[in-house]
């Protein structure tokens, strides 16, 4: 994942981080359940592969807003979870966005 080089905003770099169908809707998996395997990642979000998810994983921790703990032993464990300082605080933004979306929602019915 790439920031654009020219920045008229400091608006555009969160969108160009969080850019993507699933990167928002991670956030807020690992926001409501905390430390999440992989696996239970996966399951929990509807229509995303392992590829994909590692992907998306891998750039929202390039950012700094995920992190990943490994666990000795037998079978191999590994927990993601939102940073405490970037990771937790665009989760207000995501609040906020998802309040917004639920207007939209209630507002067809």
């Amino acid at each position: 994942m790439k920031i654009r080089k020219e920045i008229t905003c400091p608006l555009e770099i969160v969108h160009d981080i969080i850019r993507g169908k699933w990167k928002t809707v991670i956030l807020m998996q690992l926001h409501y359940y905390g430390k999440t395997s992989l696996s239970q990642l996966e399951r929990d979000i509807k229509g995303i592969n392992q590829k994909m998810l590692l992907e998306q994983l891998r750039e929202l921790k390039e950012f700094g807003l995920v992190d990943k703990k490994n666990y000795d032993g037998y079978p191999l464990k590994v927990e993601y979870f939102l940073t405490k300082n970037k990771g937790t605080k665009i989760i207000k933004a995501l609040e906020i966005m998802q309040e917004i979306g639920q207007e939209y929602l209630d507002a067809k019915k």
